[in-house]
């Protein structure tokens, strides 16, 4: 069989497939490919090792042809695959959540929080500049954490990771999801708000959403007003969760004292505004980039393809009702 990556991935996951006696083609570049190299790269080809910046739709699946058995997504997120176009077609689609990518997250989470709070970057760079003449008791005061209001925004498995770690600051949690969650009430000692209470009360909000057409943009102009004066915001969840012209005016009117932001709305093109912004942490898409979780991942999707191969339903298959009529 063979197989074509869009990307070399770290670790050694990727050597069991030609161990298992598979053709395994690595794209050269170093970069996500543009659309007409990924047509010319996947003819042919029985699986797909995609990642999250690659766009997949049906006319690149006819391109690869009705051998293409697999779309084995290298990410927790699989928007960037036309779902719907791969079941249609009977091609199985899979993606590589973890624990290791959970906690990966929400440590990345915490660490944002934390660099918010305490001006981390600005002092870093201000430091770096030759800027440091001594101590002085007025230069880059921050926020304590100590008992304020965390609230959290999708208490999913992530969600709840950062709300476990809240405990060591002693910080009122409030959290917001479709569903009020009583267990996670138990276990972790948060409390359930609508979203506009959560806004309006909480230091800091963290949003751990996927995104839909109902979460897109959720962070906009008329949001940002509700929340509390002088707050913070942090996004690790999909990129266009948030209206990143509405953030920069909310950063610059005062009404939030900072934001963090891992992802992006149009990556990997950001709002030339929010760069320019000394009250903003920005990080390239990396709040899973541990070696334990990227190694976590490759194991997965290469095992997802492999499963597929002999028969076996993968472990973590997106579109389950498409295993039946799959193509074989």
């Amino acid at each position: 069989m063979k197989i074509f990556a869009t990307r070399k991935t770290p670790g050694k996951a990727i050597e069991k497939l030609t161990s298992a006696g598979h053709e395994v083609v690595i794209s050269e570049f170093d970069r996500p490919l543009k659309e007409e190299e990924l047509v010319e790269k996947v003819r042919d080809a029985d699986a797909l090792l995609t990642l999250l910046t690659d766009r997949i739709d049906g006319s690149l699946m006819d391109a690869a042809g009705p051998q293409l058995k697999i779309i084995s997504n290298y990410a927790v997120g699989f928007d960037n695959v036309d779902i719907k176009a791969a079941t249609d077609r009977g091609i199985v689609v899979t993606n590589t959540p973890s624990n290791e990518v959970n906690e990966a997250v929400a440590e990345h989470t915490w660490a944002l929080i934390l660099s918010l709070a305490r001006r981390i970057v600005e002092a870093d760079e201000a430091t770096r500049r030759g800027g440091y003449r001594g101590w002085e008791p007025g230069i880059f005061l921050g926020t304590g954490l100590l008992g304020k209001t965390l609230g959290i925004v999708g208490l999913g498995r992530i969600g709840s990771m950062v709300a476990r770690r809240a405990k060591g600051y002693s910080m009122t949690v409030l959290y917001n999801k479709r569903s009020r969650d009583e267990k996670a009430e138990k276990e972790l000692g948060v409390t359930f708000v609508e979203l506009e209470g959560l806004l309006a009360k909480s230091d800091f909000v963290t949003f751990h959403v996927p995104l839909t057409e109902e979460t897109r943009h959720m962070v906009n102009k008329e949001s940002l007003a509700k929340m509390k004066k002088r707050s913070y915001l942090v996004n690790t969840s999909r990129g266009p969760v948030v209206n990143e012209k509405d953030l920069a005016e909310a950063l610059r009117s005062g009404q939030l004292l900072g934001a963090a932001l891992d992802v992006f709305d149009n990556e990997p093109d950001i709002n030339p505004e929010l760069i320019g912004m000394e009250n903003i942490v920005l990080t390239p898409h990396i709040a899973s980039a541990t070696w334990e979780a990227r190694e976590k991942m490759g194991e997965q999707a290469v095992s997802a393809i492999l499963d597929a191969f002999q028969g076996k339903k993968p472990e973590n298959l997106v579109n389950k009702e498409v295993w039946e009529k799959r193509r074989k």
